[in-house]
């Protein structure tokens, strides 16, 4: 199972779990987690910061991706960073739980008020996304998303990159090992009209600093095969290619390759 924490709060057990594990780029097993939750009668807190508006049909998160029910989700919190382009971030329960967080939580008591603009930038995501706009562009970018994803991870895993997570994750790790090659990789990508992000400890283990990559929408094949180009070179150049594992699990479906 995929790690989480659990914390005993006397009678009280909270299990808490991220949707997509940001520096791992693996997706919680949630059906399992929900099993271990209705044998032990936790709680359960899920973090979707990197899942809400990426993962599932249309673009509600893990619960949606695997089929779940969200009442066996006690807490759910995500973020407005990211998939909406805004700033903030939300928690979701029982009407009991909100009220009392009203009430009892410093950050909601002492922070100031979310702006009319980030507000409205938010609402407007939100209806693109379930295609209360009139448009179809939600579900075109969540599909266009998912045939980036694995576009990406395969071609990664073909040029013999050694990469953490599920094939579904938006979030792609590449691990680079050795720490002293972590700012040259920085420093070449930079050179080449690459800006990457780097991450080494204490963030990661010590020898398991990796570049992050954190796929889009708007990215086209185009601009992503340019990107592949760029990381391939540099692979060769610092020597990353590691990897001699098969890739015959990775491949695009027919329907998938037809999008592009």
């Amino acid at each position: 199972m995929d790690s989480h924490v659990v914390i005993d709060l006397g009678k009280k057990i909270l299990i808490l779990v991220e949707g997509i594990y940001s520096m791992e780029g693996s997706i919680v097993r949630l059906p399992d987690v929900i099993a271990l939750k209705k044998k032990y009668k936790a709680y359960l807190y899920l973090d979707e910061a990197h899942s809400i508006g990426a993962m599932g049909a249309t673009g509600k998160g893990v619960v949606e991706y695997f089929g779940c029910n969200p009442k066996d989700v006690d807490i759910m919190m995500g973020t407005f960073t990211k998939s909406f382009a805004a700033s903030g971030g939300y928690i979701a329960g029982s009407k009991k739980l909100i009220d009392f967080i009203r009430t009892h939580s410093h950050s909601a008591i002492y922070a100031t008020s979310m702006s009319p603009p980030i507000a409205q930038q938010t609402i407007s995501s939100m209806k693109i996304i379930m295609g209360k706009d009139g448009s179809n562009q939600g579900q075109k970018r969540i599909e266009q998303l998912a045939w980036n994803t694995r576009y990406f991870r395969r071609r990664l895993h073909e040029l013999g990159f050694i990469i953490y997570g599920n094939q579904d994750s938006p979030v792609v790790p590449l691990l680079i090992f050795l720490p002293a090659k972590v700012a040259a990789f920085a420093r070449e990508s930079l050179k080449r009209g690459l800006g990457t992000v780097v991450v080494g400890f204490p963030a990661t283990p010590i020898i398991e600093s990796r570049a992050r990559f954190c796929l889009s929408a708007a990215h086209s094949k185009e601009m992503i095969d340019k990107a592949l180009d760029i990381i391939s070179e540099l692979g060769d150049l610092l020597k990353l290619k590691y990897s001699k594992k098969s890739i015959q699990n990775l491949k695009l479906t027919r329907r998938e390759m037809r999008k592009n």
